[in-house]
């Protein structure tokens, strides 16, 4: 009878396999995956042919018969040919199985050596693998404690400058909050940064630039009042002189004050015709607590007092012959009259030749109507 040989590869793995099998694993594809993890390179064939012969012998076409144990001494005294079919059938597998026990002990003799052999290598295996472990984990610390120093060194840095540009903001923010420095009411000043034709007050979401005013709170107790003087009246006023103040937002109530300051230089205006005026600012006394900046007004400059003196319109007097008249009525009709000026203003006349009360044109009859 030919016995096949062990496969070469199994070899190695033989007291593996042995151990395994007595632990009471006999599955043969578990034992191949557990052997390849050790190394094994071979076909999961060869190692169920192996652990075949390891298995008691089957009989074939014959139903498995209870054989019990009182029956095998039995079998064993008798004479072999006063056995019947299935008295020998049980005998060779009592037999069989002895022959089982017999090689599984042997096996399991001769592997001790080859199993401390093996344990032995697989220790030293072991220990180089727990140093390279160990090796490997040492170096995975290092590397992860030098890149932690670098994020840490990096999120130092950035939070560093993340304060220094907060500190840097909050000065700003806190330049930005103005506080001033008495109560009054607050008068935007204009935004020339879109041109001087375009100029409006500044508003919020405008931009503003270092140095430059956006508003003022003028005191109301020292309020002014600018306005233009023709050149033609600028050799007949100066400063000290009284002034009459009306505002257009308080009709009902004139106000008095002083001249302080008249423009050294003229200045070019942009109506037509064009003109040059000299910019003259009065002081209001006593001021009026109902006024406020930016209030459009009028200023009389008091040059001289004349006693009872007799005011027309300026647009009453015209030229006659050289001279200056006036249309007085006069029953019904308009009668032509000369007068002589005393003291003139834009808006008004001084004038002698006329008793007051009397009404005049303010147009020449011959363009308006001989009747009145």
């Amino acid at each position: 009878m030919h016995h096949r040989r062990i496969p070469r590869l199994i070899e190695p793995f033989l007291p593996y396999l042995l151990q395994r099998w007595a632990d009471g694993c006999q599955n043969g594809r578990q034992l191949t995956r557990e052997i390849e993890q050790l190394g094994y390179q071979g076909k999961g064939s060869s190692v169920r042919w192996m652990i075949a012969r390891w298995r008691p012998p089957k009989t074939r076409g014959q139903p498995k018969r209870r054989l019990l144990t009182r029956h095998v001494p039995w079998l064993l005294l008798r004479a072999p040919d006063l056995l019947k079919e299935d008295e020998r059938l049980d005998l060779e597998r009592v037999l069989a199985a002895a022959s089982y026990q017999v090689e599984r002990a042997r096996l399991e003799a001769s592997k001790q050596a080859i199993v401390s052999v093996i344990q032995g290598e697989e220790s030293k295996i072991d220990l180089a693998s727990a140093e390279e472990k160990l090796r490997v984990q040492e170096a995975a610390v290092n590397l992860h404690q030098k890149s932690d120093q670098g994020k840490i060194a990096s999120l130092t840095s950035q939070r560093d400058k993340a304060k220094a540009e907060l500190d840097l903001t909050a000065e700003r923010l806190g330049k930005m909050e103005i506080k001033a420095p008495l109560t009054g009411l607050v008068t935007y000043l204009n935004n020339h940064s879109q041109g001087w034709m375009n100029a409006q007050p500044f508003k919020v979401g405008d931009r503003a630039w270092p140095g430059g005013g956006i508003a003022e709170i003028p005191d109301l107790n020292t309020l002014q009042l600018e306005g233009k003087v023709e050149e033609v009246e600028r050799g007949r006023i100066s400063v000290g002189q009284d002034v009459r103040v009306r505002v257009d937002a308080l009709p009902e109530k004139p106000l008095t004050g002083k001249l302080i300051g008249i423009s050294p230089l003229a200045e070019q205006n942009w109506e037509w015709p064009p003109t040059r005026n000299f910019r003259a600012y009065a002081h209001i006394d006593p001021p009026d607590s109902r006024l406020r900046p930016g209030m459009n007004g009028s200023l009389d400059i008091i040059v001289s007092r004349i006693p009872a003196a007799i005011s027309i319109p300026a647009k009453a007097v015209f030229t006659s012959n050289g001279k200056p008249v006036v249309y007085v009525g006069d029953k019904g009709r308009w009668r032509r009259v000369e007068v002589e000026i005393i003291a003139h203003n834009p808006d008004e006349l001084a004038v002698r030749g006329i008793e007051g009360g009397q009404m005049v044109a303010l147009t020449e009859p011959e363009m308006a109507g001989a009747r009145k």
